[in-house]
């Protein structure tokens, strides 16, 4: 989405598009998964006991992306949020993603299913964030760091390069992995956690406010995210017993990219880097990041 120039780094020019927790579309709706554990005690319980009322309202509040991960892909998203868990009482060493329950699909998979793509978009670049490690104990870690250098192998992009579009195309590097977790310290190919603004707010006019006095005290260094997605918390949905978390996102997102819309690509204090949303693929939200990017494109043509 972004053409090539010497001096373009992608870790402080581009807005990269982002996918807030981007493997809930394939959540488990049987009754085989359970509540995940960072969710309040009452939930589990009335979970484990009225299970066919509980769990579809979990779903619908637990749901943040509705297109596949290569759908994700194809449609420009290149940073992906991957929240990684160990089912409880699973005594294989599988791991999922998770939001509210389990995902079906494994991690090991869906990285199968990002390497392929990107054997097919040979000059694509794309960010995984592995972090929210729900049960790993250092085995299991170990297990995972194993699994993604194997499926990446070369393709993995280590700390030490320079990070431009023309240098990761030249070399073969298409994947930036950031983990969030101190074994990152042993391995040069994994890159330290990326930070994530998160507003958690559940109105769009909050979020925007929260957002606009961090940048007050300027980004932070290298890549960082701007979540625009929003939280709802147990009032809003008691008060809001029909609705979902796609009704409520996609009645806010009008506000939220008319701010997207304001903000701008580049190296200065108040520029954005990667900017991260909810049913990404349903919105306007990629064609909006998409346009910030020709304007950046069209200022350093002027420069040159």
């Amino acid at each position: 989405h972004f053409p090539c120039r010497e001096a373009l780094s992608v870790c402080t020019l581009i807005l990269c598009l982002g996918s807030h927790n981007a493997i809930t579309y394939c959540l488990d709706r049987s009754d085989r998964s359970p509540v995940d554990l960072t969710q309040p005690d009452l939930l589990q319980k009335l979970d484990k006991y009225m299970k066919p009322l509980i769990r579809p309202f979990v779903y619908k509040w637990a749901v943040t992306q509705e297109a596949t991960v290569k759908e994700q892909l194809d449609c420009g998203v290149r940073y992906l949020d991957l929240r990684i868990a160990h089912r409880p009482n699973d005594t294989s060493t599988d791991l999922y993603f998770y939001h509210g329950v389990y995902t079906t699909l494994t991690v090991e998979t869906v990285l199968q299913e990002i390497r392929s793509w990107l054997d097919v978009h040979s000059r694509e670049v794309v960010l995984l964030s592995f972090s929210h490690f729900l049960g790993l104990n250092q085995d299991l870690h170990t297990g995972l760091i194993s699994t993604i250098r194997t499926i990446f192998t070369a393709r993995l992009c280590p700390t030490t390069e320079v990070v431009t579009l023309r240098n990761l195309w030249s070399l073969g590097y298409q994947v930036i992995v950031s983990y969030e977790h101190s074994m990152v310290s042993l391995y040069s190919d994994l890159w330290p956690h990326i930070p994530y603004w998160w507003a958690n707010k559940c109105k769009a006019e909050a979020l925007i406010e929260e957002f606009e006095h961090r940048k007050q005290h300027g980004r932070p260094g290298g890549f960082f995210v701007t979540g625009i997605n929003l939280t709802e918390d147990l009032k809003y949905i008691c008060s809001h017993p029909t609705e979902s978390l796609k009704d409520l996102v996609m009645s806010t997102y009008p506000a939220l990219l008319s701010w997207v819309r304001g903000q701008s690509p580049g190296s200065d204090s108040r520029s954005l880097n990667i900017i991260a949303g909810d049913f990404v693929s349903e919105s306007h939200f990629v064609p909006t990041v998409i346009a910030l990017n020709q304007h950046l494109h069209d200022v350093i043509e002027l420069c040159l």
